[in-house]
């Protein structure tokens, strides 16, 4: 998903872009992710921490690149990778990452099973194992285990 900074999406004066204007972008960016590999709607469970690593001024372009790392029974973990992009020289620049839970669920808003991953390469795998071990340790901290959780 590519989007362009415009001054409503800035604090103002600075130009400098709302973190929440950021956080909305991932979400849906994630979110459509997680639409696709499930064939239909999904809520958003959980977003981890998000760490700005710099600042994203108005008119700069952002691009974010999301994928589905992980899938439980009915959940999806999706990493969503955020960059600028220098429109001149198509250089990129690092601005942050998050990690989001999505719940597929049906037209009554139960959740509904997923169909598992392809793992086909090395990083597919990579990502899937990091995923898995993120996804206990979420469930730990919110006092449940595995089993409990969709």
């Amino acid at each position: 998903m590519t989007q362009i900074v415009m001054p409503t999406h800035t604090n103002g004066a600075a130009g400098v872009m709302f973190g929440g204007v950021m956080m909305q972008w991932i979400d849906v960016c994630g979110g459509v992710a997680a639409m696709r590999h499930a064939a239909g709607s999904v809520l958003t469970a959980s977003i981890d921490r998000l760490d700005f690593m710099s600042p994203v001024q108005v008119g700069e372009i952002v691009v974010l690149q999301a994928q589905v790392n992980y899938v439980a029974r009915s959940s999806m973990e999706v990493g969503c990778r955020v960059e600028t992009e220098h429109m001149q020289t198509r250089t990129r620049r690092y601005v942050t990452k998050a990690y989001m839970t999505f719940v597929a669920v049906d037209s009554h808003g139960r959740p509904r099973p997923v169909p598992a991953l392809t793992l086909e390469t090395d990083d597919d795998r990579r990502r899937h194992a990091d995923g898995e071990h993120r996804r206990g340790e979420r469930l730990r901290a919110a006092g449940r285990t595995a089993k409990s959780h969709t």
